[in-house]
Order: C-alpha cells, then sequence, then structure tokens
C-alpha cells in the first residue's frame, strides 16, 4: 500500500467539523423540523422548535445541541434538563488514544 495513504488514513478521520460540513448539518437540522437562524449581533447559530430553542458557534455544534435535546427527550423545561449523571466525569478525563480499530476508511482502501 502506498505510504502516503497510510499517513492519510492516519491522520484524517471519517468525518470532522469543517466549514464544508456547516450546510449538511443546517438541513438536517431543517429536516428535522427547526427553523435554523444566525443571530448577527450574537454571533451564534440558532435553531428552534415547538419552543424548544438552542445556540451554538457553530453549525455543528448546534446540531450536537439538539442530539443532546432528542436523546433526552424532556416533557417540560427544568434547570439542567440536559445534564447525564456519572460517578467519573468525562469532560476533562478522556484517554488520550482509543481502543484499537479499524477505520471504514482504511477497511474501503484495502
Amino acid at each position: 500500500m502506498n505510504p502516503n495513504l497510510v499517513l492519510d488514513l492516519l491522520l484524517m478521520p471519517t468525518l470532522s467539523e469543517y466549514t464544508n460540513v456547516y450546510d449538511t448539518a443546517l438541513i438536517i437540522l431543517e429536516q428535522k423540523g427547526f427553523q435554523v437562524w444566525y443571530d448577527k449581533r450574537a454571533q451564534v447559530f440558532c435553531a428552534e422548535k415547538d419552543g424548544w430553542d438552542f445556540m451554538a458557534n457553530s453549525p455543528c455544534g448546534l446540531l450536537g445541541v439538539v442530539a443532546i435535546y432528542e436523546h433526552k427527550r424532556p416533557e417540560k423545561y427544568e434547570e439542567y434538563w440536559w445534564r447525564e449523571r456519572r460517578a467519573q466525569p468525562l469532560y476533562g478525563h478522556l484517554p488520550d488514544s482509543p481502543r484499537p480499530y479499524t477505520s471504514v476508511m482504511k477497511k474501503s482502501a484495502e
């Protein structure tokens, strides 16, 4: 196998947050029934559906916070409705590398 291809496969994930993904994230939100807009004053991306409104610094971040809402499925607003609990928080405690796996990109190149 070409050594440059191997290096590219090691450095390039299947998908990452980048500006060329932003339009896809916004279209997905619209297809899910959200209205989406960009608030120029606050410089944030926004979405709303059924009175539940969300903000983020990027369209991918906006899709991410909407995914939390869809995962939690709150019936009513209450403080910290989005919070997940566990004994040891993940943020700030993630491992430096993943468990071994084979990327789908590598599988398709073989």
